[in-house]
Formats: structure tokens, sequence, C-alpha cells
């Protein structure tokens, strides 16, 4: 079982920056496809951007693409996601997962972290 704890979230004026970490215990994550996950109120949780286990391919959501980039450090056991340019619409709480797979970026999640939450005020 993999624990994964997220950092970095808290309240940023738009068009500003937030860089979220997620670090693992418990066992390496080297192996496993990276993704960071969000929800706001009152609608259902959708993938943000997903990493592969060595981070040669990764996937982003329409709604992120040029503005959010997704790494990992496997040395650290840490993942990433660098959030630009952030809109009041980016406002939710920010969830990475852990998939057992090399690479499959909508599927295979089965450790979760607790969340953190982004909040872009306008």
């Amino acid at each position: 079982q993999v624990q994964l704890v997220e950092s970095g979230g808290g309240l940023v004026q738009a068009g500003g920056s937030v860089r979220l970490s997620c670090t693992a215990s418990g066992r390496t994550i080297s192996s496993y496809t990276m993704g960071w996950f969000r929800q706001a109120p009152g609608k259902e949780r959708d993938i943000v951007a997903a990493v592969s286990w060595n981070g040669g391919s990764t996937f982003y959501a329409d709604s992120v693409k040029g503005r959010f980039a997704i790494s990992r450090d496997n040395a650290k056991n840490t993942v990433y996601l660098q959030m630009n340019s952030l809109k009041p619409e980016d406002t939710a709480v920010y969830t990475c997962a852990a998939a057992r797979n090399l690479w499959s970026a909508r599927s295979g999640y089965d450790n979760w972290g607790q969340g953190t939450q982004v909040t872009v005020s306008s």
C-alpha cells in the first residue's frame, strides 16, 4: 500500500501560480503511473494530469493544457503539479493518485491522497 500526502495548496489570485507536491511513503512509486485529480463543489472528480512511471509520457485534460505541468522525481518519491495562469474555475480540491502500472493515464488508480484545496480568487 502506498500512502500519498499532498501539499502546496492555498489561496491564489487569478493569473497566479501554485505548485502542488505529492509525496509517497510505504513503497517506491517508481513503477507507478501517477495522476492528479480535482473535484469542485457539486461536481464529479476529474483527472487533471498524469505521468508515466519514468516521466516519459504525460496526459493533460483539455482545460489545463498549456497551463499546468506534471512532473515526478522518483528519487524523492514525489510528484508535482505546476499550475500557472490560474483561473477561478480551477478552484477545487486537488488529489494525487497512484496506479500500479507503468502507463495508463485514466484508469487503475487504487491509492489516493487526502487532497489539498486550491482556491483561485478573481
